[in-house]
């Protein structure tokens, strides 16, 4: 089993993914120690069967909430305790098995290397992927790069990424969105204006299907009318910061620089 980390763990929010999250699970532990869940008020009793894991495995810790708050709101959750622990970096990754337990490592060697940024993944998709998601995504990572001024977001959807835990608290403790669907894009982007440099990885992504036990709650209109109101918001925000994130660009200083 992998040696236990004082600074970087693994965290993952999951909501009603069934037999798929006990998998993700396993396939995190193999890599790393710890690995941390919170079950955002699942109904699939997927809470308990995680908790009677956890009570043999010490490198594994399960918080269950008591009703559905949203990605966001189960991420933060997590974060105030992994901060409390002392820990300073948390790795989040999906719990339906899309995103690739094996470069765990790889990803917390990079944030470790280099502490202060964000390491992002960028997705490599396969066949699996439906091409309306796909051509989804170009739109909302457009809006992101312009929200960045171009500081070098490589996908700003991809949940697969490592956060300083200290900077992504404070950015959320100051706003009320975050919570939910619009989480992984509005976090990159107000961690960029806080001066934390992306680092992209480029990494797989695979859409399973139900047969595979995919499960997605993802739901086309609801979800693009949040990511709407979304850009919509940091948009104008931007236009504010617009003149500070030119001087930062031009002298080269977070998160403009090399």
């Amino acid at each position: 089993m992998p040696d236990v980390s004082r600074t970087h763990l693994v965290l993952i929010p999951s909501y009603n993914t069934g037999e798929r999250l006990f998998s993700t699970v396993k396939a995190a532990r193999a890599q790393w120690n710890p690995v941390w869940v919170v079950v955002d008020g699942s109904t699939d009793g997927t809470g308990e069967r995680l908790q009677r894991m956890a009570a043999e495995d010490p490198g594994l810790r399960v918080r269950v909430l008591p009703h559905n708050q949203g990605k966001g709101a189960a991420v933060l959750h997590g974060l105030r305790e992994a901060q409390q622990a002392g820990y300073t970096h948390a790795l989040t990754m999906d719990s339906d098995g899309q995103h690739p337990a094996d470069l765990i490592p790889t990803f917390m060697q990079a944030s470790q290397a280099r502490p202060e940024t964000m390491v992002l993944g960028r997705p490599v998709f396969d066949a699996s992927a439906p091409l309306l998601r796909v051509r989804g995504r170009r739109v909302s990572n457009g809006w992101t790069q312009l929200e960045t001024l171009f500081a070098g977001v490589g996908d700003s959807l991809y949940g697969f990424r490592v956060y300083p835990v200290a900077d992504l608290i404070a950015v959320m403790a100051r706003q009320p969105w975050m919570r939910r669907f619009d989480f992984d894009t509005e976090a990159v982007v107000r961690l960029a204006w806080r001066g934390v440099k992306p680092v992209n990885i480029d990494a797989p992504v695979k859409y399973l299907t139900a047969e595979e036990g995919g499960v997605s709650h993802f739901r086309y209109g609801r979800d693009n009318l949040l990511l709407t109101w979304m850009h919509t918001r940091l948009m104008v925000e931007f236009v504010l910061r617009l003149p500070g994130l030119v001087i930062r660009k031009l002298r080269g200083v977070a998160p403009f620089q090399a």
